[in-house]
């Protein structure tokens, strides 16, 4: 239905001109959802920022039938047969670009790329270029406010005309569609993105209560058609998992060569909706409740012109392949992973081989193994001979416990000292303004560093001596160093690098034990106590603190001044007893961080606005629940107001 429209582009189009016409004579009869507002913004200086209501989580990957089988069975340990008893949803994994948008009672208010997840870019008047994306939704019974999640792709026939268009114009031609998908959401001027043949497909819904509009994954598939939503077609419930394998099978060999446009596998998903919330979340980023599988992915012929190595942080010996460049999946590729040296063993690689590369998940490339057909007869390459030393410090490498794997036992190893510290000083980590790669380099050859605690003892002098630093740049990079000692225990425990310990760890444990004292003397069962928190990770953390070389940079960091401790939120209790409604993007702050600055301050956020409320913070394109508080009578304030009130309480 929706890929049949009623009327011809030329009805539409005059139309659409007497509808220009009429807004234009009478502007306040422009509603939100005219289909003018699909093109015609002026361009934007920039994108702006996009707190979703839900946080938008990633899928983990299947790439094959017993690791699908593996995904059933961590479902099945946590909820028991139910799962399997509601049966699977399986939807096409469309190969574009993830956005959200934004519903408040049926109209189309906001729209937004994915981003982290939890940010990203607001690209609405884009979204609304796209003819597909009704600006009003059908019906009723839709939820007074919701975001619909869904993917923006551009269909193959539609690239190809783009790109024949271009080639005419001596433009240059796009890579894939995917990435045209992409770039065109993010153009400052909608204008650009009405002339790309973009188009959407919907997969699910969000609301911040928590609650959906279906009890089943397969009926809110319906439930978003009847709402005007498009949803990718050769959708399946499946019984069991002998049906999701058939169905995979189907789509992958037989469906996926006769579709207008990419996907890169399917979407398994538990089809009791009522189950997910149970099922819960993997790390704050995958969802247990759903999972990519992943079909073979694309597979290119290069010549292997060397066989590198890199020494890694831990002091791991890491071979990867130079190969000639190939393009694979729209992405050229000159580098790809080996993995350990037994692999290579295993395979045969030989430098000068002619080998196949593909994208594992359709990401990071890795050599499949020589073409033995394509190996010079006459004088073939000799073996692969892994390296017996170190190739930064020449020590003798020894064998790790997993198989294949070769170490550089030397802590001082200068490969190691350089992977550590550029570690140390990323963004996510130290923050480390100007301290690059190159300027590490320096300061290892010079002598001026051994680990991360030597940083903060250079001085503006010792760098003016070096190549490159004047004393402006110097003082800068010093200056940038000590403001890094205030960073939380959180950024420094990531910094440090301790094995398995990501972002979201590092902030567990440091929000849980407060003091890196606290921390270095927990025991196993202390940090197996925090949610969500492994064996794998505690057993990490206990080994990192048990080392003297770690114990003797902690102290040497804590003679230094760094910050050993997580700052907790205070409590200035102005907001008592109070209830308190947000809407709209506020300036600084996410909703997540909003809701916590009120809960701490003892407040309480609710989604709805009633005659109880307290007040409501509002923030840009704030929607019925401001129009309600004011109609109402409930006190409205900004940002600043909310800041403000915090502060003079805290006074």
């Amino acid at each position: 239905m929706l890929d049949r429209p009623s009327l011809s582009d030329a009805q539409y189009d005059a139309l659409f001109r007497e509808l220009q016409a009429l807004e234009a004579k009478h502007p306040t009869l422009r509603t939100a959802d005219s289909p003018t507002l699909r093109v015609g913004a002026a361009p934007q200086s920039s994108l702006a920022k996009h707190t979703h209501l839900v946080a938008m989580l990633s899928l983990a990957n299947a790439f094959s039938e017993d690791e699908l089988a593996e995904w059933e069975e961590r479902v099945t340990r946590l909820v028991g047969d139910a799962a399997a008893k509601g049966g699977y949803a399986c939807e096409l994994k469309i190969d574009g670009a993830a956005v959200s948008l934004t519903y408040e009672n049926g109209v189309l208010v906001a729209g937004a790329t994915r981003g982290n997840g939890t940010i990203g870019e607001k690209v609405t008047p884009n979204l609304r270029t796209i003819r597909e994306i009704p600006l009003r939704l059908r019906g009723k019974g839709h939820p007074k406010l919701m975001e619909v999640r869904g993917e923006v792709y551009m269909p193959f026939s539609g690239f190809e005309r783009m790109n024949e268009e271009r080639v005419k114009a001596g433009e240059p031609v796009f890579a894939n569609p995917r990435n045209s998908a992409a770039g065109a959401l993010r153009q400052l001027d909608p204008g650009v993105s009405a002339r790309r043949p973009l188009r959407f497909f919907a997969y699910s819904v969000a609301q911040p209560d928590g609650g959906v509009p279906a009890a089943e994954q397969f009926t809110l598939l319906d439930v978003l058609e009847s709402w005007g939503l498009p949803v990718a077609p050769h959708r399946a419930k499946c019984r069991t998992l002998a049906e999701v394998h058939a169905w995979a099978k189907a789509v992958e060999h037989d469906v996926r060569a006769r579709l207008d446009f990419g996907i890169d596998g399917g979407v398994v998903k538990v089809n009791d909706l009522r189950l997910w919330p149970d099922l819960g979340v993997v790390g704050g980023r995958e969802p247990r409740y759903a999972v990519a599988r992943k079909f073979a992915p694309d597979i290119a012929e290069t010549r292997l012109i060397r066989i590198a190595i890199n020494v890694g942080r831990t002091g791991s010996i890491n071979p990867f392949a130079m190969l000639e460049p190939v393009e694979i999946g729209g992405t050229t590729v000159e580098k790809a992973t080996l993995h350990n040296f037994e692999l290579i063993r295993d395979k045969d690689l030989r430098e000068g081989d002619v080998v196949q590369v593909k994208r594992a998940g359709e990401v990071i490339p890795q050599v499949i193994g020589p073409v033995p057909d394509k190996r010079d007869k006459k004088r073939p390459p000799p073996p692969y001979e892994p390296p017996v030393k170190c190739p930064s410090c020449g020590t003798k490498l020894t064998p790790g416990a997993e198989r294949g794997m070769l170490y550089c036992p030397n802590e001082s190893c200068p490969a190691q000292q350089l992977e550590s510290i550029w570690h140390f000083a990323g963004r996510a980590a130290m923050d480390i303004r100007g301290l690059g790669y190159e300027r590490i380099q320096q300061f290892i050859e010079a002598d001026l560093v051994h680990d991360v605690a030597d940083l903060y003892d250079l001085t503006p002098a010792q760098l003016t001596r070096l190549e490159r630093f004047a004393e402006k740049s110097a003082k800068a990079l010093v200056d940038a160093i000590a403001a890094s000692k205030a960073q939380p225990l959180s950024r420094l425990l990531l910094a440090l690098g301790v094995e398995d310990v990501g972002e979201i760890a590092a902030k567990q444990l440091a929000r849980h034990f407060g003091t890196m004292d606290a921390l270095a003397s927990a025991g196993e069962a202390d940090i197996l106590a925090i949610h969500g928190m492994g064996e794998t990770i505690a057993k990490s953390v206990r080994a990192w603190f048990a080392k003297a070389s770690s114990r003797r940079l902690i102290e040497k960091l804590r003679r230094r001044g760094l910050t050993f401790d997580e700052p907790r939120p205070k409590s200035s209790g102005a907001f008592k007893g109070m209830t308190v409604v947000l809407t709209g993007t506020l300036e600084t702050l996410s909703r997540d961080q909003a809701t916590e600055l009120i809960e701490v301050n003892g407040g309480k956020v609710t989604s709805s606005v009633s005659k109880k409320t307290s007040f409501v913070v509002a923030g840009d394109e704030a929607g019925s629940k401001l129009d309600k508080a004011k109609a109402l009578g409930v006190k409205v304030i900004g940002e600043r107001d909310l800041l403000k009130l915090v502060n003079a309480d805290a006074g």
